[in-house]
């Protein structure tokens, strides 16, 4: 993920867009064999026998069909999955995507440049805006460097969908539009919108041609603060974008129905570049306790964040940042990439700005004022009544673990992520006697818009290795030789997974043929295993590695007595967010943290002993 920018580049960012692979469709023997091996953990051996036959009958009668029709349907597209994974995983679900949906996460640069401090928001929203928008130069004029894995060129479409993008809600179903353009493609909005108090500014962020500078957006955001100071808050029509789908829906339609200036309204934010957030919190974070900014991005003011925009950029009044995106129209690596980008730029300069300080004469920030009335008031209100019930009961704790990171897990030759993904296995195990199902997220790039893949790291070799540890009679040797077998496993299903030769998505494309078609649905969907192994997105432990930079993020838990857990992994400490929700009795993501902490400390002394 680093960001590799030529000032003459060889490679244009978007050049090998044509030239990628379509997504494959694995074989139907291959994936049913792999399921039934996923859910082998989590079943006695005559509900495993049951599932065996159900899977077998699918794989001799209907599966055979509908395997017939997802290759039929993979000979007129590049890519099979993405326009029904774009519709069944976002824009058809109705429950609020806000918080269910969208990620969160803490800015970086508190470890360094910008410690917590008061007195500074602004100046420093003004720098952190301005590498922003030399970021959307960067992708305008496509001098960002195409992304590789070692040789292999991936997808860049999801950079597209950064800038200029939001979601927009539906009755049954929400779409998204995406404004951006490259310079090549033709004219792209350059304006953005600034959020405070409940209430929306907008402004240019190019002036004749160029860039605002820092001192020149420090003017805009100054202006924006002074018209809020002393004065009421505004209506926080924001607010809205944190309702259930088709309320916000309804929601919508009236605002436009009694005021048509409202229609214009909505456009400006919807095709702005990206939302700042003014925010008067102070989570007061630190670089070993990120707790306070992780649970503010999450589950902060809604009513000063577009929870449909690709990109809020959040502004603490203590001097920290933080984001809130859109998880719809692309991946945390997009985020991920475009704020290590601001980091190292922040770290080379110091967090300061060293150029002209001269302010050229620009027209001030625009306010966009809603026409509302009792009923839109009232909308707001019911809005913001459910947005607060609902984070109130979401426990969010984000730590650093320092007592060692990706240098001495290399060192041991173990691969870091499959390090912590066991790490986390055992944590749940010890915690809660059984395993828990597991999503880890599986990047498919290397074709054609390709996006994730589920690996469901709970392999029968991970209970195995998780049954060994907390056997007392177990010698260090057994569980050595059982935790290289978990490695391994791991290690093939990831590389699998990412060679598009995972299994949850075939699956799930057979069951939307099946869906589409009018069909009863096959017992293998209907079959109490597949939810329970966490098919149909039931999985207890949401976990992604963010990466391997400075940038962390999390998610609300993908079930109620579950777990979202996202991590980043540094050469000498792994930092993690882990959230769950409070009215769960079985749940505590705190002990789970804890947890892991001691599982970790027991691998690397196992890993360490075994080299010894």
């Amino acid at each position: 993920m680093t960001n590799q920018v030529s000032e003459f580049p060889t490679e244009r960012t978007f050049q090998y867009q044509h030239s990628l692979p379509p997504l494959p469709v694995p074989s139907l023997e291959g994936s049913l064999a792999k399921y039934l091996d996923a859910v082998r953990p989590f079943a006695t051996e005559e509900e495993y026998q049951v599932t065996a036959a159900v899977v077998k009958r699918f794989g001799e009668g209907i599966g055979k069909d509908l395997h017939q029709k997802l290759l039929q349907r993979a000979r007129t597209r590049r890519n099979w999955l993405e326009e029904w994974w774009l519709n069944a995983a976002y824009l058809e679900m109705r429950y609020p995507s806000q918080l269910n949906v969208n990620f969160g996460g803490p800015a970086p640069y508190l470890e360094h440049c910008w410690p917590p401090t008061e007195g500074v928001q602004l100046q420093r929203t003004s720098i952190s805006m301005w590498h922003t928008l030399q970021y959307w130069d960067l992708l305008r004029t496509e001098r960002l460097d195409p992304h590789k894995a070692g040789n292999v060129v991936l997808d860049m479409d999801q950079f597209r969908m950064l800038f200029c993008t939001c979601k927009i809600p539906g009755v049954t179903k929400d779409t998204i539009i995406n404004y951006f353009k490259t310079e090549s493609e033709g004219p792209c909005p350059s304006h953005v919108v600034v959020m405070c108090k409940g209430r929306f500014f907008s402004f240019d962020a190019v002036c004749d041609g160029h860039i605002l500078t820092p001192p020149e957006l420090l003017r805009q955001l100054t202006h924006v603060k002074q018209c809020c100071e002393g004065e009421p808050a505004g209506d926080g029509i924001a607010a809205l974008t944190s309702e259930e789908r088709t309320r916000w829906a309804t929601a919508r339609e009236y605002l436009i129905d009694i005021d048509p200036a409202n229609k214009t309204i909505l456009e400006t934010i919807q095709s702005s570049l990206f939302v700042v957030s003014l925010d008067d919190a102070k989570p007061y974070a630190t670089a070993e306790n990120y707790t306070p900014v992780t649970r503010e991005a999450l589950t902060g003011d809604p009513t000063i964040r577009w929870g449909d925009k690709s990109y809020n950029s959040l502004s603490f009044a203590d001097g920290t940042f933080g984001s809130n995106c859109d998880h719809a129209p692309y991946d945390a690596m997009v985020l991920v990439t475009h704020c290590y980008y601001v980091d190292q730029q922040l770290k080379a300069t110091d967090g300061r700005w060293k150029g002209s300080e001269t302010v050229r004469p620009m027209p001030l920030p625009e306010e966009l004022v809603f026409t509302v009335d009792d009923r839109v008031r009232s909308d707001v209100a019911h809005a913001k009544q459910q947005y607060f019930e609902t984070t109130q009961d979401l426990q969010v704790v984000c730590y650093a673990f320092t007592s060692f990171g990706k240098a001495a897990i290399k060192q041991r030759k173990l691969h870091p992520d499959t390090f912590i993904q066991l790490a986390l296995q055992l944590a749940y195990y010890r915690q809660h006697g059984r395993l828990g199902s597991c999503y880890e997220t599986a990047m498919t790039r290397r074709f054609y818009h390709g996006r994730t893949e589920t690996m469901r790291p709970c392999t029968l070799e991970a209970q195995n290795w998780c049954h060994t540890m907390l056997l007392p009679a177990a010698s260090a040797e057994a569980k050595r030789k059982a935790l290289l077998l978990a490695f391994n496993k791991h290690n093939k299903l990831m590389a699998e997974a990412q060679n598009g030769k995972g299994f949850d998505r075939h699956l799930l494309g057979l069951y939307l043929i099946a869906k589409e078609e009018g069909l009863p649905m096959p017992d293998l969907f209907t079959d109490p295993l597949y939810s329970k192994s966490g098919g149909g997105g039931n999985f207890t432990l949401s976990t992604s590695l963010v990466g391997y930079t400075t940038v962390l993020g999390a998610v609300a838990p993908m079930v109620h007595h579950g777990y979202g857990f996202f991590y980043r992994i540094g050469d000498d400490r792994i930092v993690a967010s882990c959230t769950a929700w409070k009215s769960s009795p079985e749940t505590d993501a705190e002990a789970l943290f804890q947890n892991l902490v001691s599982s970790l400390h027991e691998m690397l002394h196992l890993a360490t002993t075994a080299q010894l």
